[in-house]
């Protein structure tokens, strides 16, 4: 297979369908979205410690199994809404922009606290373990609310929807599966951080600016 045809075929996608720059800022909300510890870091970091990370990394494939679901139930939701009225635009974009506004708050009112994780005698066979990681995600209520907040402002209205969302669903999944291997591959590492009251303040309001820098992009997108 010729290599360079593949990552020409790549580029003519994203230009026709997507602009370069529009992926690369929502590349960056992805990124900060996946190390922004949550229940999925915390699945994935308790996978790591008791079962390793060869066998524990089969969680996040069920983690990301049910954002697949929800980036499915978003995009026909929002599809249809957009469908009904040109000021849904409008309506999502700033909803998005507040929400994310109300991230940052949480993250730089956020309490240190300590983050325990239970270590599991039984050994889990790998089906367990996918499901599991699917269960996380999908009774995470606010991974609809953020995907909604966030997903829409990166659309072209002009260009067809579906491949936009194939795009920006497979940079999302590419990026956590990265984050989620070093949760769970450096586990004892990263829970070592995390349980310093010092180091989660200032993790704390890290992702409290990035958070507000992110609304303040949003708040600039145009349709």
């Amino acid at each position: 297979m010729n290599n360079p045809l593949i990552i020409e075929a790549l580029l003519l996608i994203f230009y026709f369908f997507m602009s370069y720059q529009i992926w690369f800022a929502y590349m960056l909300a992805c990124c900060v979205i996946s190390v922004s510890p949550g229940a999925g870091a915390i699945a994935s970091m308790s996978s790591g410690l008791n079962y390793g990370f060869r066998r524990g990394y089969w969680n996040v494939l069920g983690l990301q199994l049910a954002l697949i679901v929800q980036i499915i139930i978003v995009a026909a939701g929002v599809g249809v809404l957009f469908a009904t009225t040109p000021l849904a635009f409008l309506v999502v974009k700033w909803f998005g922009v507040l929400y994310l506004l109300y991230l940052a708050y949480l993250q730089w009112t956020a309490p240190t606290q300590s983050i325990d994780i239970q270590t599991d005698q039984t050994q889990k066979s790998i089906p367990k373990l996918i499901f599991h990681g699917f269960l996380v995600n999908m009774s995470n209520p606010k991974a609809i609310v953020f995907l909604l907040a966030v997903l829409p402002q990166f659309l072209d209205l002009n260009k067809p929807q579906w491949i936009q969302y194939v795009i920006m669903a497979a940079t999302m999944i590419t990026i956590d599966l990265i984050v989620m291997a070093g949760y769970t591959g450096l586990a004892a590492k990263v829970l070592r951080l995390l349980k310093s009251p010092k180091q989660q303040k200032y993790m704390n309001r890290t992702f409290a600016v990035l958070f507000s820098c992110a609304a303040a992009l949003l708040s600039l997108v145009h349709q």
